[in-house]
């Protein structure tokens, strides 16, 4: 076959048009019309695939079927880009036919790996998740295979409608072949994701988060986002170190998306508000971050009644030395991304945060400070006007970044600052949410500032036991914390009550212990408030009876209840056996006056 012929001369020149009406026109296609770029395109391949059985006869076969393999595959992605996924599917499939017998060859190999790329999202997107999982198994295996026997850059699609001085270096090769390895990749990390093989899902994500970086194949949002979102897996994973470098990364990779061109007209606009978004999702990745390594260093220090156990944290601290010489280094060299330039800004990066546990006060406040700014950075953009449940679950994480910081604090009035500070961004957001547009929502902010309160009373009462007795500002304030932590948790009940305001005489369970455990608590507080009038005491102490009494009444009649509330139900079951005898005793000191 005469491949230098005019009429070989013109197929080139149609294919190119076709690929760059299918690539470059079409985004400028109008609305009315989105796929008249496409439509164009397909028209031009079908005339080379005439061409082409024209030139049949006499024409070597093993050339003309790859050729008409390439044509195969363009119609194919044609096909499904323009939602016609039959006919899509059958040219893909004719392509990966006409390929079988040579898909190991240089001159086929990517062009097959492709056309399996492409079946595996087809059947995807038809929710056929089972089917686009084998193509793309495939797609990997051969890829690996040609690896291993030959390994050398083999000819991109495109070359096949090439005049020999047009082809491609063996280095663009190379990196076009990778980057459809990477999309194989990518999409498998997609599958595994929807199959909920959460842990290959991670391993194909960080592998192709890695290539994309080392073949420069990637949209630095995207790629931020994407490493941003594998941190979470890894956070999951309490794997601190892994999740600090890909949050790393991510900022680093981020900054490269730079400046939006200045807002000269809505789109440029629009762009630029997408990136402030997307800088606050990443943000807000980070502060999750901060948030989960103190919880979890917490769990690791804290007693049985969740104080710092001492004997604990030096333990700790003699062990962490030792550790981090032995593992850090090994376990880096798994998990480190990109170029030398790219990791050190990234490392420089992550020595802003620790990503071991911290054990005292100062280590604790420093990984809270980097949360707290994250958490002033995501606030800018999700405001509580336009994004009223984002912003909330920031502010939530403020909270609770207070929260577990508190924690590590060994100074009673500092601790109470911590937590005042937290009713003091909790307090106007619940008094503001409707809870009828907002019922989860509210129902956690009564239950937090409840418990905020509640806390807060048991550390004024510490702090008055180690003066050796409470003065009348100290009883003065032990009693409004009380009763602002009653008023919440009642707040909280009752949100869980009918139109009829009747309380259920059944919970669902995602409500069955934070129910039980306001219960619980308001019993108790009734207890502890302070008063001088024997009489509003005995009706505080019957009031506190009538608590505890429904939380054992109630799971007599639901035995489910009891393995949520074991400790809480042994103690109510204390406290009535308790009470009755006190109440006793102070009706007789009273007489006849009550």
């Amino acid at each position: 076959m005469a491949a230098a012929g005019d009429w070989w001369a013109e197929a080139c020149d149609k294919f190119r048009s076709a690929r760059t009406l299918s690539a470059v026109e079409s985004r400028k296609d109008p609305e009315s019309e989105p796929y008249r770029s496409k439509y164009s395109a397909r028209a031009l391949l079908q005339e080379v695939k005439q061409q082409l059985s024209a030139a049949e006869e006499g024409g070597e076969a093993r050339l003309l079927a790859v050729r008409r393999a390439v044509l195969e595959y363009e119609l194919g992605v044609n096909h499904t880009d323009t939602e016609e996924l039959s006919a899509g599917e059958e040219h893909l499939q004719r392509c990966t036919q006409l390929l079988q017998p040579h898909r190991l060859s240089p001159d086929c190999v990517s062009l097959y790996i492709q056309a399996q790329n492409n079946l595996g999202i087809l059947w995807s997107e038809r929710d056929e998740i089972k089917t686009a999982q084998t193509y793309l198994e495939s797609a990997e295996a051969l890829y690996n295979q040609y690896m291993k026997e030959d390994g050398n850059p083999p000819l991109d699609p495109s070359e096949h409608f090439m005049s020999e001085e047009e082809k491609l270096t063996d280095q663009e090769r190379s990196k076009r072949f990778e980057k459809a390895y990477t999309h194989t990749l990518y999409y498998l990390a997609q599958i595994y994701q929807h199959l909920e093989m959460t842990e290959k899902a991670a391993q194909y994500c960080h592998t192709t988060l890695k290539r994309q970086l080392e073949y420069c194949g990637y949209y630095p949002v995207e790629w931020a986002l994407n490493a941003a979102t594998l941190s979470q897996y890894y956070l999951s994973k309490q794997c601190f170190m892994e999740s600090r470098h890909c949050l790393a990364a991510a900022s680093v990779i981020f900054s490269q998306a730079g400046q939006v061109p200045s807002a000269e007209d809505n789109e440029n606009e629009q762009d630029q508000q997408d990136l402030r978004q997307r800088k606050a999702e990443i943000a807000r990745c980070w502060i999750k971050y901060c948030l989960n390594l103190l919880q979890s260093a917490r769990k690791l220090l804290e007693d049985d009644i969740g104080e710092m156990d001492s004997f604990r944290q030096m333990q700790l601290k003699a062990q962490r030395k030792k550790q981090e010489d032995e593992n850090e280094n090994d376990r880096k060299k798994a998990v480190l991304f990109g170029t030398s330039d790219i990791c050190d800004s990234v490392l420089a990066m992550e020595e802003k945060v620790s990503s071991v546990y911290p054990l005292d006060f100062q280590e604790a406040r420093e990984i809270f400070l980097v949360g707290q700014n994250y958490v002033q950075e995501a606030k800018e953009f999700f405001q509580v006007d336009g994004y009223v449940t984002d912003h909330i679950e920031i502010v939530q994480d403020h909270s609770a970044l207070f929260k577990v910081l508190a924690f590590f604090e060994e100074d009673y009035e500092r601790r109470c600052k911590m937590h005042k500070r937290r009713i003091d961004m909790l307090e106007p957001i619940c008094a503001d949410l409707n809870p009828q547009y907002y019922l989860l929502i509210s129902r956690q902010l009564q239950f937090e500032l409840a418990e905020t309160y509640y806390e807060m009373m048991d550390l004024k009462v510490s702090i008055g036991n180690r003066l050796e007795g409470l003065d009348s500002h100290t009883i003065k304030k032990v009693n409004s914390l009380a009763q602002l932590a009653i008023k919440y948790y009642e707040l909280f009940l009752d949100s869980l009550r009918d139109p009829d305001k009747v309380f259920p005489a059944e919970l669902d369970e995602d409500v069955l212990r934070p129910a039980m455990v306001a219960k619980f608590h308001i019993a108790r507080l009734y207890s502890k408030l302070i008063t001088s009038d024997s009489k509003k005491q005995l009706e505080n102490m019957q009031t506190s009876l009538e608590y505890y009494t429904f939380l054992i009444d109630y799971c007599e009649k639901h035995p489910d209840a009891v393995r949520v509330v074991e400790t809480e139900l042994e103690l109510s079951k204390e406290m009535v056996g308790l009470l009755p005898t006190r109440m006793e005793r102070l009706r007789a000191k009273l007489g006849p006056f009550v």
